[in-house]
C-alpha cells in the first residue's frame, strides 16, 4: 500500500519520534516500504538575526545535524527496514512537506503532543503539515 514513508524527527526532543517512529517502522516492514527520516534545522527568519551568529554557523549546524541524524538512525531504527536520513533547512512545516514531495513519499507519520510540550511539532507546524501535505498523514497520538 505504501512505498515510501517520511518521519519528521526533532533530534533534541524524544517526544517528536518516540511514538511515531515505531509505528512508521512497523508500517515500513509490513508494506516493504522505504523509511525516510527528516530533521529540519530552522532558519533564522530575518537576516538581522543571522548577523549575530558566526559566518559559517548555518553550514556547521547542518553538518552537525547530519552527523546526529546518522547516529540517531543507527541507535533507533532496526536493520530490517531500508532507511535514509535527510537534513533540511528552513521553515519546519514547509521543509517537511517539501521533503515528502521531493522524496516521492506517499505517507507522512508524525507525532502529536500535549499542548504543554515545547517542541517543533507543537501546534501550528503539525497542523500545517496535515493541512498542506499532498500525501496521507498519520498523526500518532501520545
Amino acid at each position: 500500500m505504501y512505498k515510501s514513508i517520511l518521519v519528521p524527527v526533532d533530534l533534541a526532543e524524544n517526544s517528536s519520534w518516540k511514538k511515531s517512529l515505531p509505528v512508521a517502522e512497523a508500517m515500513a516492514r509490513t508494506f516493504q516500504a522505504e523509511l525516510h527520516l527528516v530533521a529540519v534545522v530552522p532558519d533564522f527568519g530575518k537576516s538581522i538575526v543571522g548577523s549575530y551568529f558566526p559566518k559559517d554557523f548555518e553550514g556547521d549546524a547542518l553538518k552537525a545535524a547530519g552527523e546526529m541524524l546518522k547516529a540517531f538512525i543507527s541507535e533507533n531504527v532496526g536493520t530490517e527496514v531500508s532507511v535514509k536520513g535527510h537534513v533540511a533547512h528552513g521553515t519546519i512545516y514547509e521543509e517537511i512537506n517539501k521533503a515528502a514531495d521531493k522524496l516521492g513519499c506517499d505517507l507522512i507519520v508524525l507525532a502529536s503532543h500535549r499542548p504543554e510540550l515545547k517542541d517543533y511539532l507543537l501546534g501550528p507546524n503539525a497542523a500545517r503539515v496535515v493541512r498542506h501535505a499532498a500525501q496521507s498523514v498519520l498523526v500518532v497520538r501520545d
